[in-house]
């Protein structure tokens, strides 16, 4: 009964942030990515940062090969991606670099993040996203998923100026509607808009 009760209360939190996030993953700020990879472990750490650095989904992350990570490239193969519609490549930036520097997969496996062994070959995206929700409530965090590090990332790019289109590469969305559904607007970006509306000067 205490085993039900739990998971009854964790289904009501997960559709209480559903509601208030209007169905999206929160968009993260600059001090909650700092917190979220400062108390986060490996493997984790570095599943997180190659999501918030690629814009990939987290299936995606976790279902990569060593091979589909070079010095330069992050490349997620077609068989990976959400509809299977085309292979993409992200380039790895200088900060992701130093996150996969620091993370050392196990020699003897194909897999960038092999799961346990005889149970599962890859980590579990289901395990991935508790550890996550774990550290974010303990340090305050309301909201967040791992989809949380996509939608930031593609948000930020968005706020950035980048073409929708250049993103879409990224993002592997099939088309710019998608997209555009999925992108953020927080109120620090309503109050930018605003203010460019000055008319006496």
């Amino acid at each position: 009964m205490q085993v039900f009760n739990q998971q009854k209360l964790g289904f009501v939190e997960s559709m209480s942030i559903k509601i208030n996030g209007h169905g999206q993953a929160k968009i993260l700020t600059d001090s909650e990515i700092m917190q979220i990879f400062i108390y986060t472990p490996q493997p984790y750490k570095t599943v997180y940062a190659l999501c918030l650095y690629t814009g990939c989904r987290i299936s995606e992350a976790l279902s990569l090969k060593k091979k589909d990570v070079t010095d330069s490239v992050v490349m997620f193969p077609k068989g990976i991606t959400k509809g299977h519609i085309a292979t993409r490549t992200v380039d790895i930036t200088q900060e992701l670099r130093l996150f996969l520097d620091c993370y050392t997969p196990s020699r003897d496996s194909v897999w960038l993040f092999p799961g346990k062994r005889g149970v599962s070959d890859t980590i579990d995206r289901t395990t991935a996203h508790k550890v996550l929700k774990d550290i974010s409530t303990k340090h305050g965090i309301i909201g967040v998923s791992t989809h949380s590090f996509r939608r930031t990332a593609l948000t930020r790019m968005s706020n950035r100026g980048i073409p929708l289109r250049h993103i879409q590469e990224i993002s592997g969305h099939r088309s710019l509607t998608e997209l555009q559904k999925y992108l953020g607007v927080t109120d620090e970006d309503k109050l930018k808009a605003v203010k460019q509306l000055s008319f006496l000067g």
